[in-house]
C-alpha cells in the first residue's frame, strides 16, 4: 500500500508531461497496479474460503469420531483415523473446486495431500502428546495449537505445492 500512491502519482505525472504514446503506457501501468490490488483481494478471499472449509472439515472429523466411538466397538485410534480421512477428503474436494479452482490432475493432487498428512499426522500427534503429558498443557490448548498449525501449513502447502501451477484453471459454468 505504501508504494501504491507514489506509483499512482508517477502515472499521473507521465500523463501530464508525455505525449499520447505515454498515455497508453499510463493506462497499462495503472491497470497493472489495480491488478495487484485485485490479486490481494482474491488471495484474501481464498484464505477466508480455505478457513471456512477447514472449519467444516473439523466439524465432520469431530462428528464422525463421536459417532464411531459411541456406535461401534472400534478402538479410539481407528475412530480418529477414520474421522481424519473423512475430513481430509471433504476439505480437499471443496478446496480444489471452490478455493483453488484447479483443473489439475486430481489423483496427483490427492497423493500430494496424502503425503502432507503422512508427515503432519505423526508429528502433530507426538507434539500434542509432549505438550499434554510432559509440558502439562491443557489438551484443549494443545489441540488448538495443533489445529492452527495444521490450518496454516496446509494452506501454504496446497496453495503453493499442490495447486500452485494449476490454480484458477477450472472452467466456470
Amino acid at each position: 500500500m505504501a508504494q501504491f500512491w507514489p506509483q499512482r502519482l508517477s502515472c499521473f505525472y507521465q500523463v501530464l508531461v508525455y505525449n499520447a504514446g505515454a498515455v497508453r503506457n499510463h493506462h497499462f501501468e495503472c491497470k497493472r497496479i489495480t491488478g495487484v490490488e485485485n490479486n490481494k483481494k482474491k488471495e484474501l478471499w481464498r484464505v477466508v474460503k480455505f478457513t471456512l472449509f477447514s472449519a467444516s472439515a473439523g466439524l465432520i472429523e469431530a462428528g464422525s469420531i463421536a459417532l464411531l466411538e459411541s456406535l461401534t466397538p472400534l478402538p479410539s485410534w481407528a475412530c480418529y483415523l477414520t474421522g481424519l480421512v473423512l475430513s481430509v477428503l471433504w476439505n480437499f474436494t471443496l478446496n480444489r473446486k471452490f478455493t483453488f479452482q484447479s483443473a489439475g490432475n486430481i489423483p496427483v493432487a490427492m497423493l500430494k495431500v496424502a503425503a502432507f498428512y503422512a508427515v503432519f499426522t505423526p508429528l502433530s500427534t507426538l507434539a500434542v502428546k509432549y505438550l499434554t503429558e510432559t509440558a502439562g498443557w491443557s489438551p484443549v490448548f494443545a489441540d488448538g495449537l495443533n489445529m492452527l498449525c495444521n490450518l496454516v501449513t496446509e494452506f501454504l502447502y496446497q496453495r503453493f505445492f499442490v495447486f500452485g501451477k494449476s490454480i484458477d484453471t477450472a472452467e466456470r459454468k
